[in-house]
């Protein structure tokens, strides 16, 4: 049962990571559950102080990554169109063959969700796109960022143990 646990948790932390750049996917509270899966195993010492923080920053990663597109959208003068259209444009992206395509993909979603808003600002569309696609980045680095370290506090708790597992 502890393997299938490690290796539960194992692919979660790592799901975290892929979370951070999917809109449907919770990256860092999909990492954190990698993380208490490692913890209950019987191998592994419980430590509640340790998952309350993590998971903690987890639900305030996971409430800001809510604001920060809108906030960077409406910084620039955008509207909801333009946020709608960069979750559009990163889905799409993220099929494309062409290298860098989520990011390309959020910034044209942005741009033509801005444009169905209002097609005869094009300046205004350019602009708020620009803020939306700022802001979808701000909120992924942020996201990836913590599930990077979670993948990095899962693999330095199964080092710690490793002889015990095996």
């Amino acid at each position: 049962m502890d393997i299938f646990l490690l290796l539960l948790g194992f692919l979660l932390v790592f799901l975290g990571i892929i979370g951070s750049f999917l809109p449907i996917l919770p990256g860092p509270l999909t990492g954190w559950f990698g993380l208490l899966f490692l913890h209950l195993t019987n191998v592994i010492p419980m430590n509640w102080t340790f998952l309350g923080i993590t998971l903690a920053i987890a639900i305030l990663i996971w409430i800001l990554d809510y604001f920060i597109p809108a906030m960077g959208t409406k910084r620039f003068g955008g509207s909801k169109y333009g946020v709608y259209g960069t979750t559009i444009g990163l889905l799409v992206g993220l099929f494309s063959p062409i290298p860098f395509g989520i990011l390309i993909g959020a910034f044209f979603g942005a741009l033509v969700g801005e444009l169905l808003y209002d097609s005869k600002d094009t300046n205004r569309a350019i602009k708020a796109s620009f803020g939306a696609f700022l802001g979808f980045l701000t909120s992924a680095t942020i996201k990836f960022s913590i599930s990077v370290v979670y993948v990095v506090l899962f693999l330095m708790k199964f080092w710690e143990y490793k002889n015990e597992f095996f």
